[in-house]
Protein backbone atom coordinates (compact mmCIF):
# COMPACT_ATOMS: atom_id res chain seq x y z
CA UNK A 1 0.00 0.00 0.00
CA UNK A 2 1.32 3.42 -0.90
CA UNK A 3 0.19 6.78 0.45
CA UNK A 4 0.12 9.70 -1.98
CA UNK A 5 -0.03 13.41 -1.12
CA UNK A 6 -3.83 13.56 -1.43
CA UNK A 7 -4.23 10.72 1.06
CA UNK A 8 -1.74 12.43 3.38
CA UNK A 9 -3.76 15.65 3.08
CA UNK A 10 -6.95 13.75 3.99
CA UNK A 11 -5.33 12.02 6.97
CA UNK A 12 -4.01 15.35 8.24
CA UNK A 13 -7.47 16.88 7.89
CA UNK A 14 -9.08 13.98 9.75
CA UNK A 15 -6.46 14.30 12.50
CA UNK A 16 -7.11 18.06 12.64
CA UNK A 17 -3.45 18.79 11.89
CA UNK A 18 -2.58 21.80 9.76
CA UNK A 19 -0.03 20.75 7.16
CA UNK A 20 1.25 23.14 4.52
CA UNK A 21 1.13 21.95 0.90
CA UNK A 22 4.93 21.98 0.70
CA UNK A 23 5.14 19.54 3.64
CA UNK A 24 2.67 16.99 2.23
CA UNK A 25 5.21 14.96 0.19
CA UNK A 26 7.40 14.50 3.26
CA UNK A 27 4.36 13.51 5.34
CA UNK A 28 3.31 10.97 2.70
CA UNK A 29 6.84 9.55 2.72
CA UNK A 30 6.72 9.24 6.53
CA UNK A 31 3.38 7.41 6.30
CA UNK A 32 4.86 5.04 3.72
CA UNK A 33 7.81 4.29 6.03
CA UNK A 34 5.42 3.52 8.89
CA UNK A 35 3.32 1.23 6.71
CA UNK A 36 6.48 -0.49 5.50
CA UNK A 37 7.45 -1.24 9.08
CA UNK A 38 3.98 -2.62 9.82
CA UNK A 39 4.26 -4.86 6.75
CA UNK A 40 7.57 -6.18 8.12
CA UNK A 41 5.81 -7.08 11.36
CA UNK A 42 3.26 -9.10 9.39
CA UNK A 43 6.10 -11.33 8.14
CA UNK A 44 6.97 -12.51 11.67
CA UNK A 45 5.83 -16.07 12.41
CA UNK A 46 3.77 -15.97 15.61
CA UNK A 47 2.18 -19.40 15.23
CA UNK A 48 1.85 -21.02 18.66
CA UNK A 49 2.84 -17.88 20.58
CA UNK A 50 0.35 -17.03 23.30
CA UNK A 51 -0.64 -13.38 23.75
CA UNK A 52 0.88 -11.75 26.81
CA UNK A 53 0.39 -8.58 28.78
CA UNK A 54 3.97 -8.32 30.05
CA UNK A 55 7.38 -9.64 29.07
CA UNK A 56 7.83 -11.09 32.55
CA UNK A 57 5.28 -13.37 34.21
CA UNK A 58 4.27 -11.54 37.36
CA UNK A 59 1.17 -10.61 39.29
CA UNK A 60 0.57 -7.21 40.76
CA UNK A 61 0.37 -6.95 44.51
CA UNK A 62 -3.21 -6.70 45.64
CA UNK A 63 -4.70 -5.32 48.79
CA UNK A 64 -8.14 -5.52 50.26
CA UNK A 65 -10.43 -2.78 48.92
CA UNK A 66 -11.46 -1.09 52.14
CA UNK A 67 -12.80 2.44 52.57
CA UNK A 68 -10.77 4.44 55.10
CA UNK A 69 -10.13 8.05 56.00
CA UNK A 70 -6.48 7.69 55.07
CA UNK A 71 -5.27 8.53 58.57
CA UNK A 72 -2.71 11.02 57.24
CA UNK A 73 -4.46 14.36 57.61
CA UNK A 74 -1.52 15.95 59.42
CA UNK A 75 0.95 14.81 56.76
CA UNK A 76 -1.26 16.04 53.91
CA UNK A 77 -1.90 19.41 55.52
CA UNK A 78 1.83 19.83 56.22
CA UNK A 79 2.24 20.57 52.49
CA UNK A 80 -0.41 23.30 52.49
CA UNK A 81 0.71 26.93 52.54
CA UNK A 82 -2.34 27.72 54.73
CA UNK A 83 -4.37 25.15 56.68
CA UNK A 84 -7.08 25.90 59.26
CA UNK A 85 -9.22 23.61 61.39
CA UNK A 86 -8.05 20.51 59.57
CA UNK A 87 -8.74 21.82 56.04
CA UNK A 88 -6.87 23.58 53.22
CA UNK A 89 -7.48 27.35 53.42
CA UNK A 90 -7.79 29.03 50.05
CA UNK A 91 -8.52 32.65 49.11
CA UNK A 92 -12.09 33.53 48.27
CA UNK A 93 -12.50 33.84 44.48
CA UNK A 94 -16.25 34.44 44.10
CA UNK A 95 -18.05 37.34 45.75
Amino acid sequence: MSIDTETARRVAKLARIKVEDAELPALAQDFNRILGFVEQLNEVDVEGVEPMTSVTPMRLKRREDVVSDGGQQDKVLANAPDAREGFFAVPKVVE
